[in-house]
Parts: C-alpha cells; structure tokens; sequence
C-alpha cells in the first residue's frame, strides 16, 4: 500500500500521459446539453463539447461532481494508499470543493483509518494542473503527507495563468460582465486578456486581434520570469494549431524547464468559448 494518493478534477486538464505516470486519480465534472448529462472526458472530448457550446450556449450548462461521486473516488484510494490528498478548482468560481468538504466529512465515518487532506488550488485550468503535478511528483519522490502539500503550496504561490480569448461572447457567464457588454464587446470582435488571482478570473485589458493578444501573453510572462527557468503549460481551447505554434515560440523565447500542450477544460470554456489560448506558468525553484 503506497502512503499518499493523489486526487483532483477534470479541470486540472492534466494529460492522460501525466495521469498515468503520477496515477492521479480524476474526478470528473459534468456538463448538460439537451437534457443529456456527460461526464467531461469519460463520455465527450473537448471537441465535441465546444461544438455543442457553439451549437447553442443557452442550452450548454454544467455542474460540479457530487459528494457521493466524490465520496466513491476516496473509497477506491482507500484501498491503495494511506493518506490522500484531493486538490480541487478554486472554491471561488465552482462548488466542486464544497462538495469535496462534504465528501470529506463522510469519509471521516466511513474510512477512519484514511487521512483524507483536502487542498483549494485557487487556480483553474493547467495552473492547477501545475499544483497537482507538484504534489504527484513529491509522492513519487516517497515524501510524507506534511511534505507533499507543501511541495503543492510552493507552486500555488508561485503559479501565473494569463489567457487571450478568441471572442467575449460568452464571458457574461462567468458574472464577470453584464450579458449586454459581452453582446456589445463581440460586435466589436474584441479580444479580452484574462489572469487569475485570489482564485479569481479577472480582466486585464483587450486587444484588437489574436496575434496582438499572444504577443501581450508572452511580455507578460517575460515580465514575471526574464531569464529564469519556467515550467510552462501552453492551453487552448479546441485550437491544437496555435497552440502548437505558440509552444514553438514560448520554447525558443523562453528557458524553458518544462513545456507540455493542455486541453483547457469545456466547463470553463463555457464562459470563455472556443479558441482560447493561455500559459499558466511558474519559475523553477
């Protein structure tokens, strides 16, 4: 029996190789469309969800796991591993980690023998992805539960995501922005860049064009990390094209320690539509 499990959701959008090696166990959330409810990468690919997000967004919704589903993903940790940590998407864009506190509580009658440590990322997307990645590595390093969760907090606090989308159409979802900014901001065809702090999505300005937002996402990132090595994710949205060829850039401008492709996850993408590009990004220690 290994000591620490580690756990998180699908938002992390970790590839299924990182999944495998690391054997971080995945929750997934959930979406609807139509009255049909699909677990997001269990019975959709991101694919498939941004067309049914562009078929009808109105009609496109989604919903965290719940505390059962939860519940049963510790009871199968639970028989490989001592402990478990469960790192979740921030707890202030989704209910996802109230109900993994719930799911936790419940645990605590049914598996008392299990230490169950339950972490708020405050990220979304590959920033988390970043988290978990840290806390996986540090268990396959054989390092104990105190040391694991320190090992995740370092890179909580280190990690930067920053985003260009392709239309602000959908934004409003997020309850960032009225509906009839976001109606108003698409007729322009603006391009709006997003960070993330405080576990918060937030507004750090628009461009006129995509080219012009990339360029902006790489001076930011420069601006934080200069000549250091970086472990960088690049995201998108349903958009593998450029995506690869900003991770083409990021990997000639840039130091780079780490540098992986990451499908950023529908759920979010909800607010964000189709053609997203990021870098969640982080200094090497």
């Amino acid at each position: 029996m290994q000591q620490v499990a580690i756990a998180t959701d699908t938002i992390a959008c970790l590839t299924r190789e990182q999944i495998e090696q690391y054997g971080i166990e995945i929750v997934p959330m959930k979406m609807d469309f139509d009255g049909h409810e699909y677990r997001e990468y269990l019975d959709i690919s991101p694919s498939e969800a941004y067309q049914l997000l562009e078929k009808n967004p109105e009609r496109f919704l989604t919903s965290a796991a719940s505390p059962p589903e939860i519940l049963e993903v510790f009871r199968e940790l639970s028989r490989r591993a001592q402990s478990i940590l469960c790192i979740t998407l921030s707890s202030k864009l989704s209910a996802q980690h109230s109900a993994a506190q719930l799911a936790v509580e419940q645990a605590k009658q049914e598996l008392p023998h299990t230490m169950i440590e339950l972490l708020d990322s405050k990220n979304v997307a590959a920033a988390q992805g970043f988290i978990v990645l840290a806390a996986a590595r540090a268990v396959s390093q054989g390092k104990s539960l105190p040391e694991i969760i320190k090992a995740a907090e370092e890179v909580k606090g280190e990690i930067r995501l920053v985003m260009v989308l392709e239309t602000i159409r959908h934004v409003y979802r997020s309850g960032r922005i009225p509906k009839v900014a976001a109606q108003a901001g698409s007729a322009l065809n603006v391009k709006p860049i997003l960070t993330i702090s405080d576990g918060l999505v937030r507004f750090a300005g628009v461009t006129r064009n995509k080219q012009r937002g990339v360029n902006r996402l790489l001076q930011m990132m420069r601006g934080e990390v200069r000549e250091q090595a970086v472990h960088v994710a690049v995201a998108h949205a349903d958009a593998p094209e450029e995506a690869e060829r900003l991770k083409e850039r990021v990997s000639s401008e840039f130091n780079c320690a780490e540098l992986w492709l990451s499908e950023f996850s529908p759920i979010m993408g909800y607010a964000t539509g189709r053609g997203l590009l990021g870098l969640a990004f982080y200094v090497e220690g």
